[in-house]
């Protein structure tokens, strides 16, 4: 699975390295502390999947997405926050994000969720 590639954008230090701990072992992780950095990976890398935070120094996370969708992003986005109130749920379903995570984080429920998201899919109809 080493080949799945994920950016993370969080301002946090502690939380970025949090998710490289958990990730490196299985994906290739890409840190980014903000919206400028995020689009310097996002051009060097076309990731697999986006874990964005939505309050960023100079940027709104979904705002964020929202431009890699623009650039023709088409996979999984996981969107955490420590301000649910300031969730638009309807944006959520505009821009395809999968799955929406407040902080402080399960890191187990959230693990679980990005394992599924980057596990290829058998088709039912390929099983026969």
């Amino acid at each position: 699975m080493l080949s799945k590639k994920i950016i993370v954008v969080e301002d946090e230090e502690s939380i970025r390295r949090t998710f490289n701990l958990i990730l490196n072992n299985k994906y290739r992780v890409y840190l980014a502390k903000d919206g400028q950095e995020a689009a310097q990976r996002y051009q060097a890398v076309r990731p697999d999947l986006l874990i964005v935070d939505l309050k960023l120094p100079d940027t709104n996370g979904l705002e964020l997405i929202a431009k890699f969708r623009e650039l023709g992003y088409r996979g999984d986005a996981i969107l955490i926050s420590a301000f649910p109130d300031l969730v638009d749920i309807q944006q959520l379903t505009r821009l395809s994000v999968s799955h929406f995570f407040v902080k402080p984080l399960d890191l187990d429920v959230l693990s679980h969720a990005i394992d599924f998201l980057l596990t290829p899919k058998v088709d039912p109809e390929k099983r026969l």
